[in-house]
């Protein structure tokens, strides 16, 4: 099999090429057709997250030793399984749930991998879809996303798996309240795509460039504001009823700030984004203005199959995607980190 590897933390992938892997026990071999090159991976390859102060979380405390094969968006054929497997679609397209965990703890047995206190994750502990063949431990997590075009499906493995997952912590809320979009790029954009899909009307966007916020009013934001401009908090919170949640798709501190102050008595804050920093907080106001803020983290396999359910009723519509070859999956990511890409990309490995 071909692979593009991390082998140096923050350096360019490198191609490799090995022995296809062969499924053991549960395992389920999966030849990769597409998979998406999320954000994400920009600090994953870097090798680390931002904690603010100074501090840095290394990814090697999150059980990745290098050469790592990253890539949590992947989507292709199932080829064979493992023994244990039990009866598994050889021969069809599947899409692939990446958050896998221990398999054995209390988070796993209830569904929730995503929350296991030792992840192993497709894509970062184990070898994920930058090469043509990926190993899945168990069947469970192959999705039937027939009816939805195989390049927009990878990216609902963590875009919209992701952004789902969040907007659904905003519950309960009425359609007509005021959510806010910290940021449109890919995740930015799919969440105006979700919010939309589950009957939202009223969307506003925080964005700084002008093509992405052109691309947020395209996919339904109603309002979109430049947090840069002087006002901006002002004009967040005179929409009319005030902000009842805000999903932040950066997670820095000026969005997290401005995130936070906007929000009306008992409105919610989710935090998605991973950009970094830290945030000084007065405690006394949250519980004077009795807010909620909250950390989401992709989602489970129940959620990404629902997610899936919106793509095929044709509800969940697609936001702008662009194809690369595995090769150029590298300068994908240098373009990601400097914000110089529109919507999401997705590498082609099918004839490569």
């Amino acid at each position: 099999m071909i692979s593009y590897d991390v082998t140096e933390w923050g350096k360019p992938l490198q191609r490799a090429v090995r022995e296809t892997p062969q499924p053991q026990g549960t395992e389920v071999l999966v030849h990769i057709k597409y998979c998406g090159v999320c954000h994400s991976d920009v600090h994953i390859r870097d090798g680390y997250f931002d904690l603010g102060g100074g501090k840095k979380f290394h990814m090697s405390q999150r059980g990745m030793q290098l050469p790592v094969t990253l890539g949590h968006e992947p989507y292709g054929t199932v080829l064979a399984a493992g023994p244990d497997a039990g009866p598994v679609p050889v021969g069809q397209d599947r899409l692939v749930y990446p958050w896998t965990g221990c398999g054995k703890c209390a988070r796993c047995e209830e569904g929730m991998d995503n929350w296991c206190a030792t992840p192993r994750f497709i894509g970062i502990q184990r070898s994920g879809g930058y090469g043509d063949h990926v190993l899945v431990p168990h069947p469970k997590y192959l999705v039937d996303s027939t009816g939805v075009d195989p390049e927009f499906a990878p990216i609902l493995a963590c875009s919209g798996l992701t952004t789902y997952s969040a907007v659904r912590k905003l519950q309960p809320c009425s359609p007509k309240d005021w959510i806010v979009v910290m940021g449109a790029g890919g995740l930015g954009l799919m969440a105006i795509a979700m919010l939309k899909a589950l009957g939202h009307e009223n969307i506003a966007v925080c964005e700084i460039d002008a093509s992405k916020a052109d691309a947020a009013r395209q996919m339904g934001a109603l309002e979109v504001f430049n947090p840069l401009e002087e006002g901006a908090l002002q004009k967040l919170q005179a929409l009319s009823g005030g902000v009842w949640g805000v999903v932040d798709l950066v997670g820095a501190e000026s969005t997290a700030s401005l995130g936070i102050a906007s929000l009306r008595k008992g409105g919610r804050y989710v935090v998605v984004g991973l950009y970094g920093g830290e945030l000084p907080m007065s405690i006394v106001p949250i519980a004077q203005r009795a807010i909620t803020i909250m950390g989401s983290y992709v989602g489970s396999v129940q959620e990404l199959k629902e997610v899936v359910a919106l793509a095929q009723s044709g509800k969940l519509k697609p936001i702008p995607t662009a194809l690369c070859t595995p090769a150029e999956i590298s300068g994908v990511l240098d373009k990601l980190k400097a914000g110089q890409v529109l919507g999401r990309v997705v590498a082609k490995l099918e004839g490569a």
